[in-house]
């Protein structure tokens, strides 16, 4: 069975049911398995009928709204390939993408479509921006695509580089939501999306998976930590995912305001580095633990930290069906797994350097101990070499996380000329925190080698974040360096 196989098998199986239910400050709005389907298929339909074929492309851009998910099924059910816009960049950066995959139709919503008409402009060629969905035309099932037929190009954020479309079939993401009802995510489960479904952890692992197996999925078009906890005590939601930035302000919001979370059965957190602390807290205010996984927008999920066998800091073992390859000690993550992706669109040689003999080269170094579990140890082109020593970004940034006035921190290296490299942490505080840099010096040296020890350490407002909300620690090295980082 393929994704449209399985969305079809679940409206048969509960037509009746709640598919999304869209949960806004001012409004509730819900669509049955059988109305969503009807709606996709008769959109679908509606593509097709104005001229568009298998392997076209679509760009979709929106919030996470039940108008947006219908769009996204019925490219699926169409044979033809969607492209999320996040509803984060700017114009130049939805410029790229339009260009890049060329779309012959465009979709966003009417708040949004300034910037993408700003987009279409430095775009030639690309169609008139949609802000409506299409009517559905009524009609018989229509065929579903083959397995490797692609169904969604999905471009990265663009740290190290212009941004690359993931490309995923029908196959690799039938195959990612299998692997996620492992984790949690079934017919009985009422998941809570607060990650945009313009993203991987929207749509592969939380919102897909959620539609394939006939649970409910409670969309939030927008993060928000009071909404999100009002959303779990409401609709009485059972599994969540979060990225460790989200979580922080989730805690803090819990700790301040608490309400009825005793729904909630699974937590995954993941997207970045988890904060022991965080997870610690997490566990604390929330009654469950913060299960931290691993995966990336080429291939989900990899692993994660199975329920009574959470091992806080470690990204977990391997998920089911998943074989990881890690040489030596200290190594570059390798990943095969019936999720992976087919490759870049357009990039035949960026596919070729990630895609070897089968294996996803993930770029992520990591260690795996006597019992499985995976430690992740730093991006391969972010370990600091101090003197030939190297140091793990991510390891420093645990420690100076343990600190109760630090809510952020960022580890990079700059030149030196004694050392080749020295280690700078920029870090945020808490509100009402204080805390001096030699203060942190000393607690990170409690806990640290010498030569991993922070010798400089930036006090900011807020650490810069990519669309995802990562911290990005390449715009804290250009910051620190003045210029581009190379």
């Amino acid at each position: 069975m393929n994704l449209v196989d399985l969305l079809r098998d679940a409206a048969q199986r509960f037509p009746d049911k709640p598919a999304l239910i869209c949960h806004d400050r001012s409004t509730t709005r819900s669509i049955t398995y059988q109305e969503l389907d009807r709606a996709a298929q008769g959109i679908a339909r509606w593509f097709l009928r104005e001229g568009l074929h298998p392997g076209d492309r679509v760009a979709v851009q929106g919030t996470n709204t039940i108008e947006t998910a219908t769009l996204l099924l019925a490219c699926f059910h169409a044979g033809l390939i969607a492209v999320p816009v996040n509803v984060r960049l700017k114009s130049a950066e939805i410029a790229y993408v339009l260009n890049h995959s060329e779309p012959r139709m465009c979709f966003t919503q009417p708040a949004l479509a300034t910037v993408m008409e700003g987009a279409r402009a430095e775009a030639p060629g690309m169609p008139e921006v949609r802000t409506q969905l299409p009517e559905p035309i009524d009609g018989p099932d229509l065929p579903a695509p083959g397995g490797d037929t692609p169904a969604v190009i999905m471009y990265t954020s663009g740290t190290t580089a212009r941004p690359k479309g993931v490309t995923h079939t029908h196959a690799t993401i039938a195959g990612s939501a299998r692997m996620m009802w492992h984790t949690g995510i079934n017919h009985s489960a009422t998941l809570i999306v607060a990650t945009p479904m313009m993203h991987a952890t929207g749509m592969n692992c939380t919102t897909l998976p959620a539609l394939m197996t006939g649970a409910t999925a409670v969309l939030l078009p927008a993060f928000d930590p009071a909404a999100l906890l009002d959303a779990i005590e409401r609709h009485r939601c059972t599994y969540g995912l979060g990225l460790p930035t989200m979580m922080q302000l989730v805690a803090k919001e819990q700790e301040e305001r608490p309400r009825d979370v005793r729904s909630l059965k699974t937590w995954l957190a993941g997207g970045d580095s988890v904060p022991v602390a965080l997870q610690e807290r997490f566990g604390r205010l929330c009654g469950i633990p913060l299960q931290e996984g691993y995966a990336m927008t080429e291939s989900v999920i990899i692993s994660w930290n199975r329920p009574g066998a959470v091992r806080n800091g470690s990204i977990g073992t391997a998920a089911d069906g998943v074989e990881l390859r890690v040489d030596g000690e200290t190594s570059e993550l390798a990943v095969r797994s019936p999720s992976v992706f087919v490759g870049y669109w357009n990039d035949p040689e960026a596919t070729a350097n990630t895609l070897i003999d089968g294996w996803l080269m993930t770029g992520d170094l990591v260690r795996r101990d006597a019992d499985g579990y995976v430690w992740f140890q730093g991006r391969r082109k972010e370990v600091i070499i101090r003197g030939g020593s190297n140091v793990s970004p991510q390891e420093v940034e645990e420690a100076l996380y343990q600190h109760p006035a630090v809510m952020e921190a960022g580890v990079i290296g700059v030149p030196d000329e004694c050392y080749g490299e020295c280690v700078v942490a920029c870090v945020s505080l808490r509100a009402g925190k204080t805390a001096s840099e030699q203060e942190l010096k000393e607690f990170a040296r409690a806990r640290l080698a010498d030569y991993k020890v922070p010798e400089r350490i930036e006090f900011l407002s807020e650490l810069p974040k990519g669309i995802t909300g990562k911290v990005q620690r390449r715009a804290l090295k250009e910051r620190a360096l003045g210029t581009a980082a190379k």
